[in-house]
Order: structure tokens, then sequence, then C-alpha cells
């Protein structure tokens, strides 16, 4: 045991950040880590998530994945945050959860964690990058110790390439192989990293 305590945190409209939040998890428990899975609190409507059937349908998939709460925050040690993009800016509810936490980060609670961040868009150049940048202009705020990808693995290229974090063109399909390669490896180095923190 390497005295790592992630937590996963996500949101997911259609499933493709919760898979990559599953892969992330089974990478990070293999490299000996503590790991908590927590989705955010949907805060469309029901009515907009019923209207459409796949919303509707992964969000009864993953009814029983508790929520994310600021007490998770305290207990983790590493976070990986992983959120679609929506206007190049991450997704209004898992802003919603993080803009929930400024008792903590007043106490200098997120501070000296290691953090690393995921995203997905329709399209390649639906603001991926920017997403995943904006994501950790916050976790600066917090103090928190960024852990990127860079290219330390051929699995980066082999995914699109982007060195912030793994990004994933969401189409309606199932979430690449390629793209999952990345999520493991981006995950593996968080723990690794983690944990030379916690030492």
């Amino acid at each position: 045991m390497n005295n790592v305590r992630l937590a996963i945190i996500y949101y997911s409209t259609y499933g493709t950040n919760h898979r990559m939040a599953e892969s992330a998890a089974e990478a990070a428990r293999a490299a000996g880590a503590e790991v908590r899975v927590l989705k955010v609190r949907e805060t469309a409507p029901e009515g907009v998530v019923n209207g459409q059937d796949a919303w509707k349908a992964q969000a009864e998939k993953t009814a029983d994945v508790p929520e994310a709460t600021p007490a998770d925050m305290e207990w983790a040690n590493a976070y990986l945050i992983s959120a679609p993009t929506r206007y190049g800016v991450m997704a209004s509810q898992m802003r919603a959860f993080i803009d929930q936490l400024g008792p903590l980060w007043a106490a200098g609670k997120l501070a000296n964690k290691a953090v690393s961040a995921m995203t997905s868009a329709q399209n390649p150049h639906g603001g991926q990058e920017t997403t995943l940048i904006s994501m950790y202009t916050t976790f600066m705020h917090w103090g928190a110790i960024i852990v990127a990808p860079g290219y330390t693995d051929p699995v980066i290229f082999g995914s699109g390439g982007n060195p912030y974090g793994t990004t994933v063109s969401a189409n309606g399909e199932p979430v690449p192989e390629t793209a999952l390669a990345s999520v493991r490896h981006q995950a593996t180095r968080l723990v690794q990293f983690a944990a030379k923190l916690a030492a």
C-alpha cells in the first residue's frame, strides 16, 4: 500500500466520462491506491434528463454511484477530475460541485494534493484543451500539485497526443481502447506522484 487515497470525481451525461472514471479506478487500484469513484450531483431538471433517452439511461445506470461531497475531498490526498466540455469549459454540474468547496479551500485542505483532469467533447476541436486548462487554473487556486500526463508514454500519441490530460471525442460510440490506455497511464502516473507526496 502506498498511502494514496484517490477520489475520482466525474460528471457524465451519456457515459463517456463514467467509463473513463471506471478505467482510471482499475489502474489506480492496480497501482496500490485506495480509490473512491464518485459522481457529482445532477443539476439539470429531471424533465430535461428524462426527455433524452441516452441521458436518462445513464442516470439510471449509475443511480447507485455515490455522490461526491466535501468530506470526500478532505479524505483524499489525490484527485482525478473528469467532466465533459461545455462551450470550452467544464460542464456546469462539475463547476457547481467545485463551487461548494470554498470552506475547504479557505482552510487549506485542498492544497498540496496531486490532481489531474480528463474531459470529452463531441469533436476534437470542441474546446477539450481549454477545458483542461480551465480546470487546472482552479486547481492552482487550491494550491494543488498538477500532475499532467505530458508525453511520458507512447499511449499519449495513440490517443491524440494531448499532454494536458486524456481527451475523448465522444460520438455515441464506446470509448476507444487507445483513449482508455491513456486514461490508465494518467491514473497510474497520478498515483505514483501522489505516493511521493504522501511519503
